[in-house]
């Protein structure tokens, strides 16, 4: 007689969301899990998110927010850090009785949130976002590196699934010791909204760019560990070697004054949001971004989607999607030569960027918001809703994950 198949029972999803940015500040984290609360409230599942805020926050966050006790960061004061759980924040945790909780960010707050689900045999699931070791270099904190891969192992193994943005980092992380329950998330783009159609000839005009310059764009918050020192450098020497190219910077941070130093007659248009962050981006030659400190790399594929040869780093984020010599180049991390050698491939060819960027804008729209989205509440429910092992229905396997056709491997 056949088994008789199992069928699961699903139980109340109610997820609780612990995370180090979700409205104090602009930048990809926060996007990405707004638009993931947004998801979930669209499918009916409840969300409570635990994050700390400011007075005036940038971001309309979407669902329920409750702001938890907090600091500036010691200087880089647009940053949060979280004291953690407050009486007050306790209390509307326990009202809110989470079946699920989801921690985006291991500081605190997020090891307060896992001490709490534990000790109510609540499943916990948490979410890589930040290159948390790439950034110590540029703090001069490198010593602090193992005790840093200490504590995530610790923080990670105590997580039944684990949602990294790329392969890349899910081979950095296997390569310090952390690989249980890893499951893919990448990142999606709205290709509707950053779309080849949005190049305009007008606004580059407006803009202060002659038809003949070659506009090479710089898109992402102005802080040291994004490689603007090699933006920089790059831009140099290409003007250097004769080439008729120009800055375009778009964003703002401590490190803009460096850059408007370095180049008085680039064009900086600060923090933009929708059809104008659309149009900078397709109104623009060339996106450099030399960034080593991304897990995906949203700025990346936003490029891409707008039909844009991209050139960057060969690291964690940018090498799971710049596909090198197809829809870009990928260059040795810090080395200038090697970035200004792949840049000049573009800058001498109308045809090489032509091309390249519409084979970008083909890889982009495998990126689909809500298939990616998707992807965590079915996570949530293999959880949530375990098959007896040996059925042959379990969920899916920490050693293989697919997306997009990418795969991780052992």
């Amino acid at each position: 007689m056949a088994p008789t198949p199992h069928i699961a029972i699903e139980r109340d999803k109610r997820v609780a969301l612990f995370t180090g940015a979700y409205n104090h500040v602009v930048d990809g984290v926060s996007l990405t899990l707004n638009r993931l609360v947004s998801y979930l409230e669209c499918e009916e599942i409840p969300v409570h998110v635990f994050a700390p805020s400011v007075d005036d926050p940038p971001i309309e966050h979407a669902g329920t927010m409750t702001d938890v006790p907090s600091f500036n960061m010691p200087g880089r004061p647009e940053y949060q850090i979280s004291f953690g759980m407050s009486p007050r924040v306790f209390q509307e945790l326990e009202q809110f009785k989470p079946t699920i909780v989801h921690i985006a960010t291991p500081d605190f707050l997020g090891l307060q949130a896992l001490k709490y689900a534990r000790k109510r045999n609540i499943p916990v699931v948490a979410s890589y976002h930040t290159h948390f070791s790439s950034y110590l270099a540029y703090y001069r904190m490198q010593k602090l590196e193992g005790a840093m891969w200490a504590y995530l192992r610790w923080f990670y193994e105590r997580c039944e699934h684990l949602y990294v943005p790329s392969n890349s980092m899910a081979n950095v992380l296997k390569e310090h010791g952390i690989d249980k329950g890893i499951e893919l998330w990448p990142r999606g783009v709205d290709v509707r909204l950053f779309n080849p159609s949005k190049r305009s000839m007008s606004w580059r005009r407006d803009h202060g760019f002659a038809d003949d310059e070659i506009v090479v764009s710089f898109i992402s918050r102005l802080v040291v560990e994004k490689g603007l020192d090699v933006y920089a450098d790059v831009l140099q020497k290409l003007k250097d070697a004769g080439k008729n190219v120009r800055a375009l910077v778009v964003g703002s941070g401590p490190a803009e004054d460096m850059l408007r130093e370095r180049f008085p007659r680039a064009h900086f248009l600060g923090h933009l949001e929708g059809e104008e962050l659309a149009k900078a981006y397709a109104s623009s030659d060339l996106f450099l971004f030399p960034s080593t400190t991304e897990t995906f790399g949203n700025v990346t594929l936003e490029a891409m989607a707008s039909g844009i040869p991209t050139l960057c780093a060969d690291a964690t984020g940018s090498s799971s999607l710049v596909v090198h010599e197809k829809t870009g180049y990928l260059a040795i991390p810090g080395e200038i030569d090697s970035f200004v050698d792949y840049a000049l491939c573009l800058v001498n060819s109308l045809e090489k960027r032509q091309e390249m960027g519409l084979a970008a804008r083909t890889e982009a729209e495998t990126y689909s918001w809500r298939r990616i989205l998707g992807k965590i509440d079915s996570y949530y429910d293999h959880i949530l809703t375990p098959a007896p092992s040996g059925d042959g229905l379990q969920g899916p396997s920490p050693s293989r994950m697919t997306t997009n056709g990418l795969a991780i491997t052992p």
